[in-house]
């Protein structure tokens, strides 16, 4: 008997092959034609679109959502009410001080000016900074 008459006691034993596709190949799972198979295919979710579109700011993610207040400078509405008189935000609309945004009545801060008030005025409804809160009680004002 020689090597190459040597025959083994059992055979190779094959995994069965079913016709399922399997692991032979890419698409031997028959998947893959039509848009993913053409070039140029990048599909992005579309969540991540969405993302993409909100505003970022710094800390919590969305909160630009919020309406911050107008500024006004006191000298503004010194010269709008020489006077005197009651300041808020109907007024200071009809005074053409501030304008509507997005048809609504912003919410306004007074803040420090130049000018020297000299009349008494009556601030209500509108936030104030402290420096502008100052001239205004010098003078005589009140904020509500």
């Amino acid at each position: 008997m020689q090597i190459h008459n040597l025959k083994r006691e059992h055979k190779n034993k094959k995994d069965r092959i079913v016709g399922r596709g399997g692991k032979h190949a890419k698409t031997s799972g028959r998947g893959g034609k039509g848009q993913t198979a053409r070039a140029g295919n990048k599909r992005r979710p579309e969540l991540r679109d969405i993302i993409k579109k909100l505003p970022k700011h710094r800390g919590y993610q969305f909160n630009s959502i919020e309406i911050k207040p107008v500024g006004i400078s006191l000298d503004k509405v010194i010269k709008a009410f020489e006077k005197g008189g009651e300041v808020n935000p109907k007024n200071l609309l009809e005074a053409k001080v501030v304008k509507k945004v997005k048809g609504w009545i912003p919410k306004i801060k007074i803040l420090n000016g130049k000018l020297e008030l000299a009349t008494k005025i009556q601030v209500s409804k509108c936030l104030v900074s402290d420096s502008a809160k100052e001239k205004i009680l010098k003078a005589g004002g009140e904020i509500n």
